[in-house]
């Protein structure tokens, strides 16, 4: 976990130091950096995720690469919506919502359409992948 761990760490360091470009696999990618408390430890937590988007809403996946347990992040969001989103430069306050039924099948094939690694994680995993939906609060 340590290598995952120091991954993002450069990750978020890249995006923050460029206004939200990164290069490497994730260059062109659309490329948020969400901002939770630990459901547990209550301790602030930064995870970079990939996201479409849907109307004025942010929609993020928990598939955690289509391992069979959920993110941390997810725990968290589930426990403390208020979230804060950084999108390139821009930083602001979001509630988390996770979706349900048919707007779940329908935000899910969207990223899919837009990034078909998800599709393929929901392939190798037995779970329903959460879609969570970040509504901007002003």
């Amino acid at each position: 976990m340590t290598d995952f761990n120091e991954f993002n760490k450069a990750l978020i360091a890249e995006f923050r130091a460029n206004g939200g470009k990164v290069g490497g696999q994730f260059a062109n990618a659309n490329l948020l950096l969400l901002n939770t408390t630990g459901a547990k430890s209550g301790l602030a937590r930064t995870n970079p995720l990939a996201y479409t988007t849907d109307g004025d809403h942010i929609i993020v996946i928990a598939s955690k690469g289509g391992a069979p347990t959920h993110p941390d992040w997810y725990y968290n969001v589930k426990a403390n919506p208020d979230v804060m989103v950084e999108l390139g430069n821009e930083q602001f306050q979001a509630r988390a919502a996770v979706a349900e039924g048919p707007e779940h099948e329908r935000l899910f094939t969207q990223m899919a359409e837009v990034m078909p690694g998800f599709a393929e994680y929901q392939r190798n995993t037995e779970r329903q992948i959460p879609v969570i939906v970040l509504e901007r609060v002003e």
